[in-house]
């Protein structure tokens, strides 16, 4: 038994450290159950190139309201961001973009932005989570899915997930 949940562990580390992405353990369902991103992250000389969408493998015709996307941050962003239209900070390590409810095929739309971090990180940690209505952007009221966990080394390499 401890060696599975060993196997376990290593296997997720080993997902993250190769810019795979493995759903945090514990996430509660909800209006966004089966919700997943797609996309993309490149680091360089502090600068994070982001690019996802929401998906759905299973598309449910009643979800069609706009989703709010929660990027969490392992260090803190620079105090200058251009962002786009429907992003906007939240916290120091936080950022929240509204996008579009994934359309009949799962695909939501793709949102693009350009990070500055603080510094130039070897390597972050971006978390992505979908916000239900009413959930604050550092707090846990409601219920969140849709966790996932990407990890980008400044290495001038995109990793997708």
């Amino acid at each position: 038994m401890r060696r599975m949940r060993v196997a376990a562990v290593c296997g997720a580390a080993l997902m993250a450290a190769v810019g795979g992405v493995a759903p945090e353990a514990g996430a509660v369902g909800g209006a966004e159950e089966g919700l997943a991103y797609h996309g993309s992250v490149l680091l360089s000389a502090g600068l994070a190139d982001v690019r996802f969408a929401p998906h759905r493998p299973k598309p449910d015709a009643a979800a069609d309201a706009e989703v709010t996307v929660r990027l969490r941050w392992s260090v803190p962003l620079a105090d200058l961001q251009e962002l786009p239209r429907g992003c906007v900070r939240a916290e120091s390590r936080v950022l929240m973009c509204r996008v579009g409810a994934p359309d009949a095929d799962g695909v939501g739309q793709w949102v693009e932005l350009r990070v500055r971090l603080q510094g130039a990180p070897s390597e972050v940690l971006v978390d992505f989570d979908t916000l239900q209505s009413g959930q604050q952007a550092g707090g846990q009221t409601g219920e969140q899915s849709g966790r996932q966990r990407v990890l980008a080394l400044d290495t001038g390499d995109t990793y997708y997930f």
